[in-house]
């Protein structure tokens, strides 16, 4: 018969192992769909503190459990504690940090996180684009201001401040309205040999036979491709093949 303590703390262990899966698919299968974690530099950090989490709380709890110890409960009570502050505080700087946007602009897409949206003027956004989802990120495109005043303004806050003009939401519009511009922009498929095994990319393209174009997809970490059917203008799917050197 399991003692006491080995009987709490596989329970506790327990626990975490779900709260961990669950977290793990909200991660991968909303927050940053796959090939996203990549792009992003998610995965490690995220396993990172799903590991430390799983060793720290049952770890703890085994060397300060004592049937005996009259601090028993308020020890324990602490590493737990301890343990789900760790686990929100990590998931928090996840979901800041998460792909909310994949922006057409000019000639590629780009990845925009939730902490790299420009909320200086929002409220000129369309009100779809005033809020990001906690879903999956939506696909949407820039257009460029029309008075040439604030075309010149927002040169130079690219300029000088750093903001790209796919990290305002009051310049999206749909990705149907650039839907000749991509046609035009997109891409051979015979280029990704370049840039990739040529076995990899003959691999990939088998699984996706209505792709006849890409577009490069800029992230913070690792530049994706966006295969696209360039006849209809429509995004296919996000793959892990390197758009350029």
């Amino acid at each position: 018969m399991r003692s006491a303590k080995a009987k709490f703390v596989t329970i506790h262990l327990g626990i975490s192992i779900v709260i961990a899966l669950l977290i793990v698919m909200v991660v991968f299968l909303c927050w940053y769909p796959l090939p996203l974690n990549k792009a992003t530099g998610v995965t490690h950090i995220f396993l990172m503190m799903i590991g430390i989490d799983l060793v720290l709380g049952p770890l703890l709890t085994w060397l300060v459990y004592n049937e005996g110890k009259k601090s028993l409960k308020f020890d324990l009570t602490v590493i737990i504690l301890i343990q789900i502050s760790a686990l929100f505080y990590g998931v928090y700087h996840i979901t800041q940090g998460r792909p909310v946007w994949l922006v057409y602009s000019v000639d590629r897409f780009e990845v925009v996180r939730n902490n790299e949206i420009y909320t200086k003027n929002i409220a000129l956004a369309q009100k779809k684009y005033k809020h990001p989802s906690w879903f999956k990120p939506r696909y949407v495109a820039t257009e460029f201001a029309k008075d040439q005043k604030q075309r010149n303004q927002d040169m130079f806050e690219e300029i000088l401040g750093k903001i790209e003009i796919s990290q305002r939401p009051e310049r999206y519009v749909e990705l149907s309205k650039v839907t000749d511009q991509i046609k035009k922009r997109a891409q051979g498929l015979i280029l990704l040999n370049q840039y990739n095994d040529p076995v990899i990319v003959k691999e990939i393209l088998e699984k996706y036979p209505q792709a006849t174009a890409f577009v490069p997809l800029k992230a913070n970490i690792v530049d994706m491709t966006v295969l696209i059917n360039k006849e209809k203008g429509e995004v296919i799917k996000i793959v892990d093949l390197r758009p350029w050197n």
